[in-house]
């Protein structure tokens, strides 16, 4: 809705991680330097955390995306709660190793037949472990013994592991880590950006979706969505494409800070309106467990006041929808009519 109203070729600020729209912020540089110092060392682990949105996985696709696949076989795992056996079934499944039994000793004599047929061949065995705060310390070791597989002096399989700040802790200080810590050769923990590089970060997405400068966003506005984003990736992609939206609806050519203030006063109605209706159903839930069916007094008027602030923002956004598609109707028509008169000129 709001690209075609400002023009732009796509969704700038999509919150699904695109690498296409990596950023070079400093911290994110530094983060690039090390993994890619870790590429050309060829073994051990490095080790990459960051706090929820702040880029990391945009980062390690970017990274991937670099990479030439004459010379790099790569495989990323997402990790869940992955104990130490699954850990290798996922492990071998990323790299398309195919897997009938699940005798823990075939499976790691498939994974080292792999590591050695890619080395015959020239290529190098990167693995990308991804959330890696959910692995149990079994299961790290358990990579820890795959990178134990050399040939002559030079190890088979090299492992990056992205995780939140807890991950860092963990093996940091996890006794049962000490011969994996003795693996780690390099580490690097995002931080947030600075005001500058968040005002970099807005530009820098919209230009590559061909941002023409439309709608502006003045100097007040970039206060306020730092103010509120922190310079933290997620959080600006989620505020920035409020904010499009409602720039789009309300026809706007400037978000000034005013501008975000009222679009961040809609999020938190709608959060709240959203934590309401949880917490409702968690009573009721409750409620029935418990086996009484009568609902508080005080749920009831949650309930009321989560259904009308809901119902407010449903034709808050009805009234802005038509608006914008009346615009959009118009903005067609003249096309349109552009369209003809080029076409009569042409003929004539």
């Amino acid at each position: 809705m709001y690209s075609e109203f400002y023009n732009l070729s796509g969704k700038p600020f999509q919150l699904t991680p695109d690498p296409n729209f990596y950023f070079d912020s400093s911290t994110h540089h530094k983060a690039m330097a090390y993994l890619s110092y870790g590429i050309s060392q060829g073994e051990g682990f490095i080790i990459i955390t960051g706090e929820i949105g702040s880029g990391k996985t945009t980062l390690v696709g970017r990274l991937l995306q670099s990479l030439d696949p004459n010379e790099f076989v790569t495989a990323k795992i997402v990790t869940s709660q992955l104990d130490a056996d699954n850990i290798l079934k996922m492990v071998a499944a990323s790299f398309g190793i195919n897997i009938e039994t699940g005798d823990k000793a075939i499976i790691i004599t498939k994974i080292e037949q792999f590591l050695r047929g890619n080395n015959r061949a020239g290529k190098s065995t990167l693995l990308l472990i991804d959330e890696a705060q959910n692995l149990t310390t079994q299961a790290l070791e358990e990579l820890r013994m795959l990178s134990n597989f050399q040939e002559g002096n030079k190890a088979l399989l090299q492992s990056f592991l992205v995780g939140q700040p807890e991950f860092r802790d963990k093996w940091a200080n996890d006794p049962a880590l000490e011969q994996l810590r003795q693996r780690v050769i390099a580490t690097h923990h995002l931080s947030p950006m600075t005001i500058e590089e968040t005002r970099e970060y807005i530009e820098h997405r919209l230009t590559l979706v061909d941002w023409k400068g439309n709608p502006n966003f003045s100097e007040n506005s970039l206060a306020e969505i730092f103010k509120y984003s922190a310079g933290v990736p997620r959080k600006l992609n989620t505020l920035c494409t409020r904010l499009l939206l409602f720039g789009a609806i309300e026809e706007l050519e400037e978000i000034n800070g005013e501008v975000v203030k009222e679009v961040l006063e809609d999020m938190e109605q709608d959060n709240y309106a959203a934590s309401a209706s949880a917490r409702l159903a968690q009573n009721l839930e409750t409620v029935a467990a418990n086996g009484n069916h009568s609902i508080s007094q005080e749920d009831l008027e949650m309930a009321k006041q989560a259904e009308l602030r809901m119902a407010a923002d449903l034709l808050k956004l009805r009234k802005r929808v038509v608006r914008l598609e009346k615009n959009i109707k118009v903005h067609d028509r003249t096309i349109k009519g552009t369209i003809d008169i080029v076409e009569d000129w042409l003929e004539g």
